[in-house]
């Protein structure tokens, strides 16, 4: 049993983490600014900000695997970059592994192709995704003690479009996953499973994967 502790655990993915570590047998803790509505039984419930350092700075030493599902929303934009370095210092000090729930913005189009939001993306969500796009740069600047790794959902991946779970689902590397229409999306609870395999059979140490189907 592993102990994972998910940063933004009542959001849109955290909470598809957490009902997904749960069902494993793992022990889980959530850190969220409120608590679920619909709590799933045995997970310990936190109630504070990731940007209380000496909190965040607790959890991570008393867990085995901490995953950061927060994006730059809200009043976060511009505090993301920071707290993600932070949390990157802070796990490789208590050799804790690190996972990062990115976006799909940073992927590339094709091998050796732009990002995907450096094309025809929306100005609304550059902000949010160039953001993220400079946590993946930091991540893989960093020291080799900071075992990390960052999760690109698929360009359709939202609350928006919520989907059910399939149990399968594809994973790749740097450039976007689409179907044979052109379509790239996944949804939340395959996208958990993907990311809690990662934590039961680690295959992208200090790397970055997509998901999608």
């Amino acid at each position: 049993m592993t102990h994972i502790t998910v940063l933004g655990g009542t959001g849109y993915t955290g909470a598809a983490l957490v009902a997904e570590a749960a069902s494993r047998g793992h022990r889980v803790t959530s850190l969220s600014r409120s608590a679920p509505e619909s709590p799933v039984e045995g997970v310990d419930y936190v109630t504070g900000s990731i940007l209380d350092d000496a909190l965040v700075e607790q959890l991570v030493g008393a867990t085995d695997v901490v995953i950061a599902s927060v994006p730059p929303r809200g009043d976060l934009p511009s505090r993301i970059r920071p707290f993600a370095a932070r949390l990157a210092e802070l796990t490789a000090t208590h050799g804790t592994r690190l996972g990062f729930i990115g976006g799909a913005g940073s992927l590339l189009v094709a091998e050796g192709g732009p990002r995907v939001v450096d094309t025809d993306f929306p100005e609304a969500f550059k902000p949010e995704a160039l953001e993220a796009a400079d946590v993946l740069e930091d991540l893989r600047g960093s020291s080799e003690a900071v075992d990390w790794f960052y999760v690109s959902p698929a360009g359709g991946y939202g609350a928006y479009a919520p989907g059910e779970a399939t149990g399968t689902f594809r994973v790749g590397g740097d450039v976007i996953l689409v179907d044979e229409s052109g379509t790239s999306y996944v949804s939340s609870q395959d996208l958990a499973a993907a990311v809690i395999d990662e934590v039961d059979e680690p295959a992208h140490r200090r790397a970055r994967f997509t998901v999608a189907y």
